[in-house]
C-alpha cells in the first residue's frame, strides 16, 4: 500500500508539471496562478503544496525537468554530432516560447528569489554534466572535420543562433514575415552545421 501511495504521488507530480508548463506557456507568468493550476487539475490548492512550496519553486522544478530532458537526449551514443545538434535545436525551436520564457524566468530567479538556492545547485549540476558530454563530443567533431574553430566559439555560436531563433519564432511581430516555420528551422540547423566549415573557407581564401 505504501508503494502504491508513492506511485500515485509520482504520477500526480508528473501530471502537475505537465499542466503547469502548459498553463505557463499559454498564459505567461502573470496568467499561471496556483489557483488556475489547482482548478485545471481538479485538486485542492493544499495538495499542490505537497509537491512544491511556492510558485518560484515550481518554476525551478519545471526548468530542472527541461534540463533533465536535454541531458537524456545528449546521452544517446548512437547519434552522430549533426544528429545531436539537430535534436538540440529542434527541442528549442519547436517550442520557442518555452525556451524564451524559461531563460527569462531563470535569470530573474537567480537574482531575486529566496529559498531556492538548493534547486539552483541541482540545476547547475545537471547542466555541467550535460556540458561535459557536449564539450567532448564537439571537440571530437571539430577534429574529424579538420576545423580550426574552437570548441568554445562553436558552442557559443550554436547557442546564440538557437536562442535568437527561438526569440524570433516566438515574436508576435516577426511571425508574420517568417513564412514556413519548418523550412526556417531547417535553415537554422544547416547554418549551425556549416559554421566551422565556413571558417576554414574564409581562412583559406
Amino acid at each position: 500500500m505504501k508503494m502504491d501511495r508513492q506511485a500515485q504521488f509520482r504520477a500526480r507530480e508528473v501530471l502537475i508539471f505537465q499542466i503547469a508548463e502548459q498553463l505557463l506557456l499559454e498564459n505567461g507568468e502573470a496568467g499561471m496562478t496556483l489557483d488556475a493550476l489547482a482548478a485545471e487539475l481538479d485538486l485542492a490548492k493544499g495538495t499542490l503544496y505537497k509537491h512544491f512550496q511556492s510558485k518560484d519553486e515550481l518554476y525551478m522544478l519545471l526548468i530542472i525537468r527541461n534540463e533533465r530532458m536535454l541531458l537524456a537526449m545528449i546521452q544517446d551514443i548512437e547519434k552522430s554530432f549533426p544528429e545531436h545538434l539537430a535534436f538540440f535545436m529542434l527541442h528549442h525551436l519547436h517550442h520557442p516560447e518555452r525556451t524564451a520564457l524559461f531563460h527569462q524566468i531563470e535569470e530573474r530567479l537567480s537574482t531575486t528569489a529566496q529559498g531556492i538556492q538548493q534547486l539552483f545547485s541541482e540545476l547547475y549540476k545537471i547542466r555541467r554534466q550535460r556540458l561535459r558530454i557536449i564539450i567532448r563530443m564537439t571537440e571530437s567533431y571539430l577534429l574529424d572535420i579538420n576545423s580550426s574553430m574552437t570548441t568554445r566559439d562553436y558552442l557559443a555560436s550554436i547557442w546564440s543562433l538557437t536562442y535568437g531563433a527561438a526569440v524570433i519564432l516566438n515574436s508576435s511581430f516577426y511571425q508574420r514575415y517568417l513564412g514556413s516555420r519548418d523550412t526556417l528551422r531547417v535553415a537554422y540547423i544547416e547554418q549551425a552545421l556549416a559554421m566551422p566549415k565556413q571558417l576554414e573557407q574564409v581562412s583559406s581564401s
